[in-house]
Parts: structure tokens; C-alpha cells; sequence
């Protein structure tokens, strides 16, 4: 990759940060289609959000992707944004144009996407779901809009279970939601029509993670969706033994990242060079 003075600068902020695949898939995307670009990661703690912020226009960065735990915390400093991220009440996309900022959501569209490819529909299904922090957000609402069947959700934190259930009935309409208190997540009635189970929570990224859901709620699920990527977790492990299909978050990721690449370059992601770069780097 040849860098210059005129190299457009994109990136990730994120803390931590380290983990983070995107910079393998955007500079290969890049790099194909020789575009001068670089994505780089950045960490920047949550008390440092807003000057960093002020950085990407300082530094005139094209545009910056902004992850955990930073999604809603960066929509105070940004000059505008987009519609659908104003309802979701995250952002994980930021765009300068000229110095000013807008603030997109992706990730409801990169998991849709990533959905779509296994063939699964998720209209008139019941999806248990794991967490309610940001990427709950950006997932429940894309869902809402797929017409799914019902939504129960679960966190450690109730109230904040009960906040996304409010705003799916305030932003999307969506009534058929329910909260599932944490020490009740296995719990048989719960059970007994979900086809779907997400895990949007950090539990897994470490191999002493326990496994939240009890197997035997696992075996008669359509799809089985966990949003860590950086190893093979046991939910999707499970999945795998008891012949249940199983996606772990680097598909989400990819998607996400290429709806990104679009917003910054206004090009068409070659997301098949994603893909391949990601898995390449994978097997080192």
C-alpha cells in the first residue's frame, strides 16, 4: 500500500480497539480497487469521544467507523444524522464532508444482509435476544422492520431491557416485545416458539465465558446468531454439534463495513474481497 499526501484517511474508534478486523478488510477493499485510501484503528477512551471527534476534522479524516462503547456516545458531538440512525438511537458510521459530520447506522443493514445470505427469513419468527446495549439497537429495530413474530429480550441490566422494549413500541410501532429478566433467560416457558437466538452481549470473546443459554433450549432453534467474532464461541460450538445453523459476527461485520466503504467512497463494496482477505488473515 503506497501512502502519500493525498491519501484519504478512514479508521475505527473503539476502546479496545486491537481486535478489530475491520482495517484487514477495508484496506484490502481498497487496495483492490485502487483506491487512495488507508483505514486505520484508533483508540480512544469514552472521556476522550469528543476530542476525537473534533480530530476527524482537524485532521480531515473521510470518515471514521465508531464501535463499543461509543455508539450513542459520539450523537451529542456530530453535526448531523442520517434518519434511520436518529431512530435506532446509535451510530456507527461517521462521514465529513467539508468539515461537517454525519452520523449513519449500518449495522441494522449488515445484519439484514448477513441474514438474507443463509436463506433464513425473519419474518413471523420469535428471536430471543441477548443484550441491550448499541448493536441490540441497530438488530432489534432492522427486525422490527422484517416483520418478525415477537422479540424477547434479555440483559443483565433490566432497565435497560425495558428501554429498548419502549423504544421499539415508540420508534418502529413494534407492541409484540417482551423482557425477560436475566435469571429467568433459561426458563422453559420462554422457550417454546423461539426460532431465533442472538447474542449481542461480550460474553463468549474470553474461553472462560460461561454459556448463557442452556443447551437443551439450543438443539430446536432455526439459527442461532452470535455477534462475537475473534474465536469460536460456545453458543456456536453448540449450534454446530446439534446440526442448528450458526453465524457468528464477522459476516454482520463485513456488511456493515461495506455499506461504510460505500457512504466514504460512493463505490460499490467488493465484498467477496472482504471476505476472502478476512478468512486469509484468519488462517495465519
Amino acid at each position: 500500500m503506497k501512502i502519500t499526501g493525498t491519501t484519504k484517511i478512514t479508521g475505527v474508534f473503539g476502546y479496545p480497539v486491537k481486535h478489530s478486523l475491520s482495517p484487514v478488510f477495508q484496506n484490502a477493499a481498497f487496495q483492490y480497487l485502487d483506491l487512495d485510501y488507508i483505514y486505520i484503528p484508533i483508540e480512544v477512551t469514552p472521556e476522550n469521544i469528543r476530542k476525537a471527534i473534533e480530530g476527524i476534522r482537524a485532521m480531515n479524516f473521510v470518515g471514521v467507523n465508531v464501535t463499543i462503547p461509543h455508539k450513542k456516545n459520539v450523537i451529542p458531538y456530530i453535526d448531523e444524522i442520517d434518519r434511520e440512525a436518529e431512530i435506532l438511537g446509535v451510530v456507527n458510521t461517521l462521514v465529513n464532508r467539508a468539515g461537517k459530520i454525519k452520523g449513519y447506522s449500518t449495522d441494522g443493514c449488515g445484519f439484514i444482509l448477513s441474514i438474507k445470505e443463509t436463506g433464513i427469513s425473519l419474518e413471523d419468527k420469535t428471536v430471543f435476544l441477548l443484550g441491550a446495549g448499541g448493536s441490540a439497537y441497530a438488530i432489534a429495530g432492522a427486525m422490527a422492520k422484517e416483520h418478525i413474530r415477537k422479540i424477547y429480550i434479555c440483559n443483565r441490566t433490566e432497565e435497560r431491557a425495558v428501554m429498548l422494549k419502549e423504544h421499539l413500541s415508540e420508534k418502529f410501532n413494534f407492541k409484540n416485545s417482551s423482557v425477560v429478566p436475566f435469571e429467568e433467560k433459561n426458563t422453559e416457558k420462554y422457550w417454546k416458539d423461539i426460532d431465533i437466538l442472538i447474542n449481542t452481549t461480550s460474553v463468549g470473546m474470553k474461553e472462560e465465558d460461561p454459556l448463557l443459554i442452556d443447551k437443551k433450549f439450543i438443539k430446536s432453534l432455526k439459527l442461532v446468531y452470535d455477534l462475537i467474532y475473534n474465536r469460536k464461541t460456545e453458543l456456536i460450538k453448540i449450534a454446530e454439534k446439534t446440526g442448528v445453523q450458526s453465524l457468528d459476527g464477522l459476516s454482520m461485520l463485513i456488511y456493515q463495513g461495506a455499506v461504510s466503504f460505500e457512504l466514504w467512497t460512493g463505490i460499490k463494496a467488493p465484498v467477496d474481497v472482504m471476505k476472502r482477505s478476512v478468512h486469509k488473515y484468519s488462517k495465519r
